[in-house]
C-alpha cells in the first residue's frame, strides 16, 4: 500500500505544462453542453409550466453518455475523410462533434416549446449524442497525450478536466440564469448566445496539438496477428472479407479482451460494479436541484450565484486539493474521502428543504456540495484513466466512463418520478435516499480496496520502468 509522496513544489510545477492548459480547455468544451440540455433546459421547461416528472424524464437524453461506449471503437478506429488527415484522429472527432452541437444548439433558439416539445426533446437527445461522442476524443486525448512515464501527471490532468468542466458547467452556466432575469430576454435569445460560446470553443481544436501516438502501429501489428489466425482456420475466405474480420476483430473484440487480460476476469467484474454504483446518489441529486432551488424560493439569480458561479470556484479550488492529495496519498484514498462527502454534503439539502429558503445554508450546502464534486472527479478520472490501455484509450476510458454515466443518467432520470409519485413532494425524504444511495458503493470500495492498491502501485511501477 506504499505511496511514494510528490512534493507541493513539484506538483504545482506539473501546471506549468502547455498541455495541461489544452485539457482544461478542451474540459469546458465537455461541461458546456450540459448546460444546454440540463441546468438551463430544466430551468425553461420549468418556466413553462411542465411537470416535475416530465422534466426528470427529459434527463433520459443524457443516456448518450451511458452508451456512448458501443460506438467508442469507430473514435479510436474510423479516419474522417479529410479532417483527420489534416487535425488527427483526436482533434478531427473533436471538431465534427462540435460543429453538431453549434448546430443543434441554434436549432434550439428557433423551437416554440410548448408546441413542440417533442422537437425540443430530439435536438436535445442531438446534443446530447454528439456531445457524449466529444467525450470520447477528449478523454482520449487526455490520456495520450502524456507520456507513459508521466503517470504521476494524471492526477494533475484530471483536476485541469474537472475544472474546465466545471467551468463550462458552472461559470459559463451562470451566464444564462443572469441573462434570463434582465428584461425581454427570453430563453430561446439565451441559445443563441450560449451557441455563440460554442462556436469560441470550437476555435481552440485549431490551436491545440495532436497527440503522439503508436497506436496505430499496435492496431496494424494486431491486425496482422488476426489475419494469420484467420488464415490457419478459414483458408477460403477471401482476403478482403479477412481483412474486414481482422479489422473488426482488433476495433471490437481486442480492447475487450486487453481489459479482462489485464486485470483478470473477477477484478474486472468487481471494477465495474463500483464504477456503476459509486455516483448514483449524486445523479439523483444533480437532477432534480434546479427545480429544487425555484421551488424552495431561490431566484433565477441566487441559483446562478451559489449553484453556479459558488459552486464552480468551489470546485476548482477543491480540485487542485484532491489532484494533491490524490499525488501524496493515492488515488484509492481520494475516492474514500470523497465518497463520504458525498452523503454529507445530501444531507444538508434535505435541511434547507425542512429551513427553507436561506441564504446562510445555501452557501454551507453549495460548499459541501463543491467539495464532494471537485475531489469525487479528480478521483474518479484519476482512477479510470490509470486503467486505461493506450491501445485503445478511447474504447477502453468509454466503457468505464460510461458505466458510470448509467446509473447516473437512467436511474436519475426517475428523480422527479419519486419525488412526485412516491415521496408527495417531500425534498427533505428525497435527499435522505440520495445520501443512502452512496453508501453501497462505499462497502463495495472497501471490499476491493486491496486490489485497487495493487493496481496503483502497478500503474506507477509500469511509468517508472519507462522512464529507466
Amino acid at each position: 500500500m506504499s505511496h511514494n509522496p510528490v512534493s507541493l513544489q513539484t506538483f504545482i510545477n506539473y501546471f506549468r505544462d502547455r498541455r495541461l492548459l489544452t485539457i482544461f480547455i478542451f474540459g469546458i468544451s465537455s461541461g458546456f453542453p450540459w448546460v444546454l440540455i440540463g441546468s438551463v433546459m430544466s430551468a425553461w421547461l420549468k418556466d413553462e409550466g411542465l411537470s416535475r416528472s416530465t422534466i426528470g424524464l427529459f434527463g433520459m437524453v443524457f443516456g448518450a453518455y451511458s452508451i456512448n461506449f458501443l460506438w467508442s471503437p469507430l473514435v479510436d478506429r474510423v479516419k474522417i475523410p479529410y479532417v483527420t488527415a489534416w487535425l488527427g484522429q483526436r482533434r478531427s472527432w473533436l471538431l465534427c462533434c462540435q460543429c453538431v452541437i453549434l448546430l443543434g444548439t441554434l436549432a434550439m433558439a428557433f423551437v416554440d416549446i410548448g408546441a413542440q416539445l417533442y422537437l425540443v426533446a430530439l435536438l436535445a437527445l442531438v446534443i446530447a449524442t454528439a456531445s457524449a461522442t466529444q467525450d470520447i476524443a477528449i478523454d482520449a486525448y487526455r490520456i495520450d497525450i502524456l507520456d507513459e512515464n508521466e503517470s504521476e501527471k494524471m492526477s494533475a490532468a484530471a483536476a485541469m478536466a474537472t475544472c474546465g468542466w466545471w467551468t463550462g458547467y458552472a461559470l459559463l452556466g451562470a451566464m444564462p440564469f443572469f441573462a434570463a432575469d434582465i428584461p425581454g430576454i427570453d430563453w430561446p435569445d439565451v441559445y443563441l448566445a450560449l451557441a455563440l460560446i460554442v462556436a469560441a470553443l470550437i476555435a481552440y481544436v485549431f490551436v491545440a496539438n495532436e497527440p503522439l501516438s503508436n497506436r496505430e502501429h499496435i492496431h496494424e501489428q494486431l491486425e496482422h496477428q488476426y489475419q494469420q489466425k484467420l488464415q490457419q482456420h478459414s483458408n477460403a475466405l477471401p482476403l478482403v472479407l479477412k481483412k474486414t474480420l481482422a479489422w473488426l476483430g482488433v476495433t471490437i473484440i481486442e480492447p475487450l479482451r486487453s481489459f479482462f487480460a489485464k486485470n483478470g476476469v473477477k477484478t474486472a467484474i468487481a471494477l465495474l460494479a463500483f464504477i456503476f454504483l459509486f455516483k448514483i446518489g449524486e445523479a439523483f441529486l444533480a437532477r432534480m436541484s434546479i427545480v429544487f432551488y425555484k421551488e424552495v424560493g431561490f431566484s433565477n439569480s441566487d441559483i446562478a450565484t451559489f449553484s453556479k458561479l459558488g459552486t464552480a470556484v468551489l470546485t476548482i479550488i477543491f480540485a487542485f486539493l484532491g489532484s494533491l492529495f490524490n499525488a501524496r496519498f493515492g488515488i484509492v484514498k481520494g475516492l474514500f474521502i470523497s465518497g463520504v462527502a458525498m452523503a454529507v454534503s445530501n444531507l444538508m439539502f434535505s435541511w434547507i428543504a425542512v429551513a427553507g429558503p436561506k441564504l446562510h445554508l445555501y452557501a454551507l450546502a453549495i460548499i459541501l456540495d463543491g467539495f464532494t464534486q471537485a475531489w469525487s472527479l479528480v478521483a474518479m478520472v484519476a482512477f479510470i484513466s490509470m486503467l486505461c490501455d493506450r491501445a485503445f484509450s478511447a474504447t477502453h476510458y468509454a466503457l468505464l466512463a460510461s458505466l458510470g454515466n448509467l446509473g447516473r443518467t437512467l436511474l436519475s432520470g426517475y428523480s422527479g418520478v419519486v419525488v412526485d409519485d412516491w415521496l408527495h413532494g417531500d425534498w427533505s425524504t428525497f435527499f435522505i435516499l440520495t445520501a443512502l444511495m452512496v453508501l453501497p458503493s462505499l462497502l463495495f470500495l472497501y471490499l476491493i480496496r486491496k486490489r485497487l492498491y495493487q493496481l496503483e502501485q502497478q500503474y506507477h511501477a509500469r511509468s517508472a520502468k519507462v522512464k529507466e
